[in-house]
C-alpha cells in the first residue's frame, strides 16, 4: 500500500510539473501575442495547481495522489484545454462532462466532509447513511449553483462569455452537477450503508488510512 502512494506522489509531482511548465510556456506565448485573457488565465490556472497542496497542507489532511492527479487532470482540462485551447467552442460536450465530473469530485469532497464529522465524537451529531448521501448531493448542487453565479458576475462585471448561451448553459451545466454529485453521493450511501466494495470505497480506504489522526481515537491507537 505504502509503495502505492510513493508511486502515485512521484507521478503526481511529475504530472503537477508538467502541466506548470505548459501553463509557463502558454503565459509567455500570450504575453508575446498580446493575448492578455489568456495570460491572466493561465495565472489563475497555474495558482489552482498549487490550491490543492496548499489546502491539505494548511488543514493537515493528506489527499491520496489518486485524488490530487483527477484534480490536476480537472483543472487541466478546464482551464488549459477549455479556456486557452477552446475545447468549450471546439466540442459542445466538454462543458457537459466536465460539469458532470466536478459534481462526482465535489459529491465525493461532501461526503468526506460529513463522514469526518460523523467519526467526531465531540460532535453530539449522528446522521444515517441516508442523510449522508443526502448532504454530499445537496453539496455537489449547492457548490455548483455559486460557480454558475460567480459565471454570471464575470459576464457582466467584464464582458466575458463565460455563461455561452445563457440560461440554456446554465441550466444543463446544473442538471449535470446534480447527476455526478447523485452518483458519488449514492455510492457514499452504498459504502455508509452497506460497506460494499468498489472504487469509492477504496478511494474512502486510501483516504482515511493517510489521516488516520482524525479517523481513529485515542482508545484505537492505544490497542
Amino acid at each position: 500500500m505504502k509503495l502505492k502512494i510513493k508511486r502515485g506522489k512521484r507521478f503526481e509531482v511529475v504530472l503537477a510539473n508538467v502541466i506548470r511548465a505548459l501553463l509557463i510556456l502558454s503565459m509567455v506565448m500570450s504575453f508575446a501575442t498580446k493575448n492578455y485573457l489568456n495570460f491572466f488565465t493561465a495565472i489563475l490556472t497555474l495558482w489552482l495547481t498549487f490550491l490543492p497542496f496548499i489546502i491539505a497542507e494548511k488543514n493537515r489532511v493528506k489527499l491520496p495522489p489518486s485524488f490530487q492527479i483527477v484534480i490536476l487532470l480537472f483543472i487541466f482540462a478546464a482551464q488549459y484545454l477549455g479556456e486557452m485551447k477552446e475545447y468549450y467552442i471546439k466540442f459542445w460536450w466538454w462543458d457537459l462532462m466536465l460539469h458532470t465530473f466536478s459534481g462526482i469530485i465535489l459529491g465525493f469532497t461532501g461526503f468526506l466532509l460529513i463522514y469526518t464529522l460523523n467519526k467526531d465524537e465531540n460532535v453530539q451529531v449522528y446522521l444515517s447513511p441516508f442523510f449522508i448521501g443526502l448532504f454530499a448531493f445537496t453539496f455537489a448542487l449547492s457548490v455548483g449553483a455559486l460557480w454558475e453565479i460567480f459565471e454570471f458576475s464575470m459576464d457582466n462585471i467584464f464582458g466575458l462569455n463565460m455563461q455561452k448561451s445563457g440560461l440554456v448553459d446554465t441550466m444543463w451545466d446544473l442538471i449535470v452537477d446534480g447527476i455526478g454529485g447523485l452518483i458519488a453521493a449514492f455510492s457514499g450511501y452504498l459504502y455508509a450503508k452497506r460497506n460494499e466494495d468498489g472504487t469509492f470505497k477504496k478511494l474512502l480506504k486510501s483516504f482515511i488510512g493517510m489521516n488516520e489522526d482524525i479517523f481513529i481515537n485515542e482508545e484505537e491507537k492505544k490497542e
